[in-house]
């Protein structure tokens, strides 16, 4: 069984299939007062067909030079596009390093869901850039398929902390300014690349990296404290944890919601109140480290692998620490969405609707209704299996339904068609 590709692309001014990034290096230089940010991006790129220019994703912050192999380009930028025009064609398989040059006041992308991408805080800054948010900061192919490694170099003033993805290469002081240099060598799609900079204590505590507001200490410490056994739980029944570290920051800000980056989830104040009233969320983007970050939709239209997963995961940590069994979540949210309009289709969604609440529930119902079709010990074994088999790659809802059905002999083909190709909500088994 193959899952249906969407009529039209969900962002089609967002990213290029002629082409793929491998590398980013990123170089910036951030003021805090003024929120100005300075930048040189180099990108590796490989043309996949034959090509006469290169278009990147690039917001609204000034290009003041780009380069191609190390010699000036020509390039125009407008509507959100950078338009790089090498001194001859790109053959097909031809690689080309882009350096780009660009600074101004960074302001979020805007969306359908409000402003993504950099964001300025009361003091200091944050990136949240799911789905489109990446080119509000840096030049980039901006679609979730295309992953490649990354260097972020970030200098600002010495009283502020910045979190990027990756392991902390180098942290060098100058005259009031700090230089903060992060490698990462794990392939990342750019709606997942992160800076995170503000006044923050650093700790380790619950499995996990802390950056915090100091005078949040306590409560960050004890809301925080079960993230180690959520950590072993999702191991054993996820897989091993696919980086090699994980960063909670709290910003000293209120967020809506926490957002997940590669190695990384972002929480605000009011997530933290210190008798845990937000753990489903620490459970949710820490098990987004596999499912979303690891194991990335190759399409939008697969949100539910992500998301879907990401509220199976609160489910069992919920069984697995005390509270209500997976299983009477399930009964209580399917009741729930029975009462919702049954106006879409799990396995494409529709841009207007990829965070909305049913593609979340019903995508943990869908994996609820598998375990129980299953069994456990299949059922995680195919999980497994599944992160396994596509660490730090790509994944479509076709890939899942054949994986599954090749790990088990029960013909759970019909009920995974049911849940994710049918408007009509099934029963449970």
């Amino acid at each position: 069984m193959t899952s249906r590709t969407p009529a039209t692309p969900y962002f089609p001014g967002h990213g290029d299939h002629r082409y793929g990034v491998s590398h980013y290096d990123l170089r910036l230089t951030y003021r805090v007062a003024a929120n100005r940010l300075d930048g040189t991006a180099l990108l590796t790129i490989t043309a996949v067909e034959p090509l006469s220019a290169v278009e990147l994703d690039f917001a609204q912050l000034r290009v003041t030079g780009v380069t191609v192999d190390g010699m000036p380009a020509r390039y125009a930028h407008g509507r959100g596009k950078l338009r790089v025009t090498p001194s001859r064609p790109l053959a097909a398989g031809e690689r080309v390093a882009v350096g780009v040059r660009y600074s101004g006041t960074p302001v979020p992308v805007p969306s359908p869901w409000g402003g993504l991408g950099w964001e300025e805080l009361s003091d200091g800054a944050l990136v949240a850039g799911q789905p489109i948010g990446a080119p509000s900061w840096f030049p980039c192919n901006d679609r979730p398929g295309d992953k490649a490694s990354y260097r972020i170099s970030v200098t600002t003033a010495t009283p502020y902390q910045v979190i990027a993805n990756g392991a902390l290469l180098a942290r060098r002081r100058g005259a009031g300014n700090t230089t903060w240099i992060y490698e990462q060598p794990e392939p990342m799609a750019a709606y997942l690349a992160s800076v995170q900079i503000g006044r923050y204590q650093i700790s380790e505590y619950g499995g996990a990296r802390l950056a915090h507001p100091p005078r949040l200490a306590a409560r960050v410490r004890h809301d925080f404290a079960r993230q180690g056994q959520m950590m072993a739980l999702f191991g054993d029944l996820f897989g091993p944890y696919p980086f090699t570290g994980y960063t909670v920051v709290v910003a000293d800000d209120d967020l809506e919601i926490p957002v997940e980056a590669q190695g990384m989830s972002i929480f605000g104040r009011n997530h933290v109140d210190g008798v845990r009233g937000c753990e489903r969320l620490v459970a949710h983007e820490l098990a987004h480290q596999w499912f979303g970050n690891s194991l990335t939709v190759a399409r939008w239209s697969d949100i539910w692998l992500q998301e879907g997963f990401a509220t199976y995961a609160e489910w069992l940590w919920s069984e697995s620490s005390g509270g209500p069994p997976a299983a009477e979540h399930a009964r209580r949210w399917r009741h729930r969405l029975t009462q919702l309009p049954q106006d879409f289709v799990l396995s494409d969604p529709g841009a207007p609707a990829l965070f909305d609440d049913r593609v979340y529930k019903r995508g943990a119902l869908t994996l609820h209704a598998l375990r129980g079709a299953m069994g456990d010990e299949p059922f995680f074994t195919a999980l497994r299996a599944w992160t396994a088999a596509h660490r730090h790659g790509t994944v479509t809802t076709g890939e899942f339904t054949e994986h599954v059905q090749r790990h088990t002999a029960r013909p759970v083909a019909p009920l995974l068609s049911a849940w994710l190709h049918d408007r009509s909500l099934p029963g449970l088994p």
